[in-house]
């Protein structure tokens, strides 16, 4: 998904900074923006904070408040946790909430928090489009439900066993490149986010799962997904096609999108410094054939479904 959105972001009319959720950051004394600067330090991310302050809201790079659970109550909380559950479940959920003292109010400020986050970040950069890649379901639920949005979704699909073993190790194959600049950019260790096989299998089905149930109730002119091995196979015809889908001149696409301005958070390859595309399956070498068989018990059937092997 940073690499959907990084390609994305390099058009002329199109910017991104990563994962608008931001829960994540860690250290924020040592997250590096992908400009190479210290967050903190960050010109860029100053512009946005007085921005949001000129809107009245405040912005704490620690935590900015744009992911749907901040400032709830411990039962909102409870039930905003589990993952996007169809439209019967979604309605108890809606339903429960509803019951809490408050949470029309917040719900509303956290719409509003969002909304005015996105148009500064299109006023600083001068861009029409932005790219969000969060990939959490019951933000978008929200997202799809503030006014002022208009949301397009692009679903990314990988083969489950390459998403799996990223689960079981994010620091050797989902970070940056250079060991100094793992963990945020600061060289850190992640081994508390390590899964076993079973648990990162799950993980992948689970979120998959969820994604097929948000979209059963998008229109389908609103959303279109992307292959991440087409991608790396044909990037110029995958980014074309999705600059047609999100609305901008395919034109003026640009395949080095190292060699824009650029200030993402989230994965690790924001931090590297080649443009190259190639398709990642160091799955195929790393999992063995015990891995391997309890990824197909946990989530087999619907890697199959997805036209996996």
């Amino acid at each position: 998904s940073t690499l959907t959105a990084m390609l994305l972001g390099a058009h002329a009319d199109v910017c991104t900074v990563g994962e608008l959720k931001w829960t994540s950051m860690g250290d924020v004394e040592q997250y590096r923006c992908s400009c190479g600067a210290f967050i903190k330090a960050c010109p860029f991310w100053s512009d946005v904070r007085a921005g949001m302050h000129q809107r009245g809201f405040t912005f704490d790079l620690k935590d900015p408040g744009t992911d749907v659970r901040s400032g709830t109550r411990d039962f909102e909380r409870r039930l905003l946790a589990p993952l996007h559950r169809g439209p019967v479940l979604e309605a108890l959920r809606d339903g429960a909430l509803i019951l809490s003292p408050g949470w029309s109010r917040r719900l509303r400020e956290h719409q509003a928090r969002n909304r005015a986050f996105m148009e500064v970040l299109l006023q600083r950069t001068g861009k029409k489009v932005l790219v969000d890649s969060s990939k959490i379901g019951i933000r978008l639920k929200y997202l799809l439900r503030t006014p002022g949005l208009d949301i397009r979704v692009i679903r990314v699909i990988r083969d489950g066993r390459g998403v799996a073993l990223t689960y079981t190790d994010p620091a050797a194959f989902a970070d940056a490149r250079d060991p100094s600049l793992k963990g945020g950019g600061s060289g850190a260790g992640r081994d508390h986010q390590r899964l076993s096989m079973m648990a990162a299998a799950r993980e992948w089905r689970r979120s998959n799962e969820e994604a097929a149930a948000i979209l059963a109730g998008v229109d389908r002119s609103r959303w279109t997904e992307v292959r991440y091995e087409d991608l790396c196979a044909a990037p110029e015809q995958q980014l074309t096609r999705l600059c047609n889908f999100i609305g901008v001149d395919p034109l003026r696409r640009r395949m080095d999108f190292r060699q824009t301005e650029h200030h993402v958070v989230g994965n690790g390859m924001r931090l590297d410094s080649t443009s190259e595309i190639r398709v990642d399956n160091r799955w195929m070498e790393v999992l063995g054939p015990t891995e391997l068989q309890t990824f197909a018990t946990v989530a087999g059937s619907l890697n199959r479904r997805l036209g996996y092997a």
